[in-house]
């Protein structure tokens, strides 16, 4: 069935083009097109000068609408996130499980199969974060369940997971780099993330194919005058792109600024969104605009991805145009779907977000 959305500002990903209208046939986009050339179509959506632009793509979250995947992974909580999502502006997700036991990460690997199984859309499949990560720099993760990788931990997740598993954060000081380039080489993309890594032992690692970072400052070594660590590295490496969490939380929003003007294309966006739970090892304490740990560590933040974009535009003063590629097209291209998603043009898929003047958002898929 053909649709034809009409009266809108279209952002195609390249830019913005008022008074036009977009056809899509089967959740294909087929024509992008100036309102005075529309055709017939079975149906038309009037989007009354509303801006069109290719739906966000969040990379890292852990539940939503009062579901914790991360801990009670399910269809259930699973459906409860993706919902949470693209009622934030997001058509799809990597839900994401923090350092945890192995019946929690085979529960989440296979929810999403079922999840899949069952015609769900918007998962694009499983984000670990974790369990290899540096204890210096575990942040809200329990410290319990965090250790170096070891061959049979690596083959544990390929043969469990290989088809779910599409990203892991990893501390790459605290993992053989051989072991990496499996993971690599079974396509899952490895992120450098809850690191306490050197400058030169983080450049190394990006100059060895980890080409990613997660949530950039967070759990990280900082950039200082004697100690560039790893945030000098990813600023100073061409390869590297890092996702970071823009709620003036996480990090504060002239930081923002100043790595932007640094990393260019290279800086994308993330909600790191979780829910609240009381019990069962990881506690999410809901605050005003974030959520902590019982001893008060920040643990998650209370982003969707449209308020992260909105945020980029008015607190850091990035273009309308650019902040909605670090919500769409960066992202997209970090999981290999550029071809696909992050661009309202014919071929595309038809995944687009409207969202009016008070950032209010429908995504149409």
């Amino acid at each position: 069935m053909s649709v034809t959305y009409v009266n809108a500002r279209v952002f195609t990903g390249e830019m913005i083009l008022d008074n036009y209208a977009v056809t899509t046939n089967n959740g294909v986009i087929s024509q992008v097109l100036p309102m005075s050339d529309i055709a017939n179509a079975d149906q038309q959506i009037d989007l009354n000068g509303k801006l069109l632009a290719p739906a966000f793509i969040d990379l890292q979250i852990y539940g939503g609408n009062g579901k914790v995947f991360s801990l009670y992974p399910s269809i259930e909580s699973l459906t409860a996130t993706v919902n949470y999502s693209v009622e934030g502006g997001a058509s799809y997700i990597m839900p994401t499980v923090a350092t945890i036991g192995p019946e929690i990460m085979l529960g989440a690997m296979k929810a999403i199969r079922d999840y899949w199984e069952n015609n769900g859309k918007g998962v694009l499949g499983l984000h670990l974060e974790g369990p290899f990560i540096n204890p210096a720099k575990k942040g809200a993760h329990l410290e319990q369940y965090i250790h170096k990788p070891t061959q049979s931990d690596i083959d544990w997740i390929l043969e469990n997971g290989r088809d779910v598993v599409k990203m892991i954060t990893l501390a790459p000081e605290c993992c053989d780099s051989a072991l990496v380039r499996q993971l690599q080489e079974a396509g899952i993309i490895v992120f450098a993330g809850h690191s306490n890594a050197t400058y030169a032992e983080a450049y190394t690692a990006f100059d060895g194919g980890i080409h990613h970072a997660t949530h950039l400052f967070n759990a990280m070594s900082p950039l200082e005058s004697r100690a560039p660590g790893i945030v000098g590295a990813i600023y100073d490496h061409p390869q590297v792109n890092a996702s970071i969490v823009a709620d003036g939380v996480h990090v504060d929003f002239a930081s923002i600024r100043i790595s932007k003007k640094i990393m260019k294309e290279r800086l994308f966006l993330i909600t790191d969104a979780v829910e609240e739970n009381k019990e069962n090892g990881y506690i999410y304490l809901k605050q005003a605009d974030r959520y902590v740990s019982n001893t008060g560590v920040l643990s998650g933040s209370r982003l969707t991805m449209a308020k992260a974009v909105r945020n980029c535009v008015e607190k850091v003063g990035i273009p309308l145009e650019e902040a909605l590629r670090m919500g769409s097209l960066y992202p997209a291209q970090v999981v290999g779907r550029s071809n696909q998603l992050g661009k309202i043009q014919p071929g595309y898929q038809a995944a687009m977000v409207a969202i009016d003047s008070n950032w209010n958002t429908v995504v149409y898929s």
